[in-house]
């Protein structure tokens, strides 16, 4: 099996790397001489990409954190008791876990007091030492469905079929380690898996993989960039679905495409924008879609209380959680986040949680804040695209990255 493993890898990694070999003219003028968009692909043969310098820590005083005396710190302390559910037996949080479960009264100065006596922050900066970065919003979203297909109940969540290979490069290469590529099998060949366009299109075998059936093909749209969300059925009930898999296509910004096309002002590229461009033109919305080749397969999660499990396997907190760029910040670790509110200068600094990855939060410092449950988190959601600075809070004598 981990011969036949090792093969179909490779034989995928190659598939990609031969497709970055080829660029169009457009990509050569634009990009050379370094690869064309392909973020599957390590290295263009012939080629050496430039080296990108990692992001940089730089140690800080809590005194240095804009707003740290203000905010209520203590609303984040059932969020980091969850990090500390998942990172308990990882020896460099062990110790501040152990402390965490004796603080009784975890108020606003007790817990201020255990995070300045028992963590050090660190300023995130980018390979180019830029301290700002961007800061969007997600939410978890409500849609109307039912388990059968019935009108209006016509579009379908899936869970991921049955064709779908997921290869662990690290199988090929130990130093691509945590990457993954998926593909499937035509005949021996190992080609890219269905896009979006396709999938939509009846080409990918998905019968039979519904989960649930939806109102909505906008919204339906949006739960796969949001990751996870409620439907709610006919008999009232609710049922919550979270990110299963993905068909391994880039992601692709719709609402960059409208603008490019002269379609929306920047101004009015927000999640709303889009949808209300969406419902004014149906008759284009495939053409819409389909710019995002990028499709997200779904699983049935328990209806519990709480927010949706996060890449760190803990329920989020609405505005105490974010997702990060785990391979820059550790997951389940304290940040200071200073960013200003959505679509607006009033400050939102604050302490969150390191609990959530995401296919567009990539770099350092880079953040996507999650605002919570329904429609008054999806507006503030939307509308969010703010710069910020992010400083890690690590406990003292922490590991460090090269260190």
């Amino acid at each position: 099996m981990l011969k036949h493993a090792r093969t179909i890898a490779a034989a995928l990694l190659m598939l990609l790397v031969s497709a970055c070999a080829a660029p169009t003219a457009r990509e050569t003028a634009a990009r050379a001489p370094s690869c064309p968009p392909c973020p599957a692909c390590p290295a263009c043969p012939g080629v050496k990409p430039p080296e990108a310098r990692a992001p940089t820590l730089t140690a800080a005083s809590f005194a240095e954190l804009p707003g740290w005396t203000a905010d209520a710190v203590g609303e984040a302390w059932s969020a980091f008791l969850a990090s500390c559910r998942a990172l308990r037996f990882q020896p460099a949080w062990q110790p501040v876990c152990t402390e965490a479960a004796k603080v009784a009264s975890p108020g606003d100065a007790a817990v201020r007091a255990f995070l300045e006596a028992n963590f050090v922050p660190f300023r995130i900066a980018s390979g180019d030492g830029e301290v700002q970065g961007l800061v969007t919003g997600y939410y978890e979203p409500l849609l109307r469905g039912s388990r059968a297909r019935r009108a209006p109940f016509l579009y379908p969540l899936y869970a991921p079929p049955d064709d779908l290979l997921v290869i662990d490069l690290a199988a090929v290469n130990p130093e691509l380690k945590g990457l993954r590529l998926r593909g499937r099998l035509d005949g021996r060949r190992v080609v890219p898996y269905y896009s979006r366009a396709e999938i939509d299109n009846g080409a990918a075998p998905v019968a039979g993989k519904e989960i649930v059936w939806v109102d909505d093909p906008v919204e339906a749209f949006f739960l796969q960039v949001q990751g996870s969300g409620r439907v709610r059925l006919e008999d009232g009930r609710f049922l919550r679905v979270g990110y299963a898999d993905q068909n391994g296509h880039p992601y692709r910004s719709i609402g960059r495409w409208l603008v490019e096309s002269g379609e929306l002002p920047v101004g009015e590229a927000s999640m709303q924008g889009i949808q209300r461009w969406a419902r004014a033109n149906p008759q284009r919305l495939g053409e819409l879609l389909n710019q995002n080749p990028s499709y997200v397969f779904f699983r049935e999660l328990p209806d519990a209380d709480g927010g949706p499990p996060g890449a760190l396997g803990v329920p989020l907190t609405p505005e105490r959680s974010i997702a990060v760029d785990p391979r820059h910040i550790p997951l389940g670790a304290p940040v200071w986040l200073a960013t200003t509110r959505p679509a607006s200068d009033a400050p939102l600094e604050r302490l969150v949680l390191a609990q959530d990855t995401g296919g567009a939060i990539r770099g350092a410092p880079r953040a996507d804040f999650f605002w919570g449950f329904g429609p008054d988190a999806g507006r503030e959601a939307g509308r969010m695209r703010q710069q910020g600075r992010m400083w890690v809070l690590l406990p003292r004598g922490f590991p460090l990255p090269g260190n």
